[in-house]
């Protein structure tokens, strides 16, 4: 039996009584034609089981249709909201996601651009890890580029969603003040770096509530599990008068809770502990951590939203940000005596 040989354009324009022209205007969503030529085409293209191609659409419009999403870590949980949120809103507007992980490294992450903008995608959405240089070439040649839950500080003009950092820690620290710690220690972002929005933001709160700020219970580490673990445990170690612990990201606050535990602090009666990114195993803890919720899957959403939008809607008004929201559990407690 012979194979039934695909519909083509020529079909469709044959069968609806149009120019070939017109099927392309329809289908590409270009230049003008009526309601009723438009339905009668899409009547013909279903009759034929007619299906555009979209390799040939890509290469007349000079553009794939497609999204660069460029994450740390596609397994990170925090990330993976951030990518349901994008898959999400591309879903709902017709548009299709090319995901891949820099992993914090920045030339892997320039890597990864420069083959998204060879395959001539719509934009980009990324969690920026790199040089503000390579950004900065690949918003010159790309359609778009959307910035997620960080921003380049010599790239203000880059549209970008974030979660109310700032406001989070906040939150955090004027609840352990309030709870009575003054020994508060804070583990943070990567060493040698410039201080980030959290540890501003933590360093801030201390002095408007007059507490004085330690700088050797403030703490930095790279974004790695090791590093985590060796952080918390240095400062856990070192300073047998703090009282309580504020880590700002999910593998910060894991490394305080294993480092309690091995060094037999209760929690929250020897150490509070408290974090950023309310993650799923954040409640299994036993007690609970208290931790801020950070809105991963709206600003995916968003971010995509603005990316897939023309050009003259999108704003430019500074960062779209997001409100953060404190979850209060009960790994953090009052003041007591100095830890045993």
């Amino acid at each position: 039996m012979a194979e039934r040989r695909s519909a083509t354009i020529k079909d469709v324009a044959a069968a609806a009584g149009v120019g070939i022209a017109t099927v392309s205007r329809v289908f590409s969503g270009t230049g003008s034609a009526s309601a009723a030529t438009r339905e009668r085409v899409l009547a013909a293209a279903r009759e034929l089981d007619y299906r555009p191609s979209a390799l040939g659409r890509g290469l007349k419009l000079r553009r794939s249709g497609g999204i660069g999403l460029v994450v740390p870590d596609v397994t990170d949980p925090f990330c993976a909201e951030v990518v349901a949120g994008v898959l999400a809103c591309a879903r709902t507007l017709g548009g299709h996601v090319i995901v891949d992980a820099a992993h914090g490294d920045p030339s892997r992450e320039a890597e990864i651009v420069d083959r998204l903008v060879e395959q001539r995608v719509d934009g980009i959405i990324a969690l920026p890890a790199g040089e503000e240089a390579d950004w900065r070439a690949a918003a010159r040649v790309c359609s778009s580029v959307v910035f997620a839950d960080r921003v380049l500080p010599g790239l203000a003009d880059v549209p970008s969603v974030l979660a109310d950092d700032a406001g989070g820690v906040r939150s955090l620290t004027e609840y352990l003040a309030g709870l009575g710690h003054r020994r508060i220690g804070f583990l943070g972002g990567a060493p040698g770096r410039p201080r980030g929005v959290r540890e501003r933001a933590f360093r801030d709160t201390l002095a408007q509530l007059g507490v004085p700020v330690e700088e050797d219970l403030v703490v930095a580490a790279r974004p790695a599990r090791d590093a985590a673990y060796a952080a918390a445990a240095g400062l856990l170690q070192r300073r047998a008068d703090v009282t309580a612990v504020l880590a700002a990201g999910h593998l910060l606050g894991e490394a305080a809770v294993l480092v309690a535990r091995e060094l037999d602090l209760r929690v929250p009666a020897d150490v509070s502990i408290a974090m950023m990114d309310d993650v799923a195993w954040a409640e299994l803890c036993d007690p609970p951590l208290t931790a801020v919720a950070r809105p991963g899957h709206d600003i995916g959403y968003r971010a995509c939203e603005l990316l897939l939008r023309e050009p003259a809607r999108r704003g430019r008004g500074g960062p779209v940000l997001l409100p953060t929201e404190l979850v209060v559990r009960g790994s953090c407690g009052p003041l007591r005596s100095a830890r045993r």
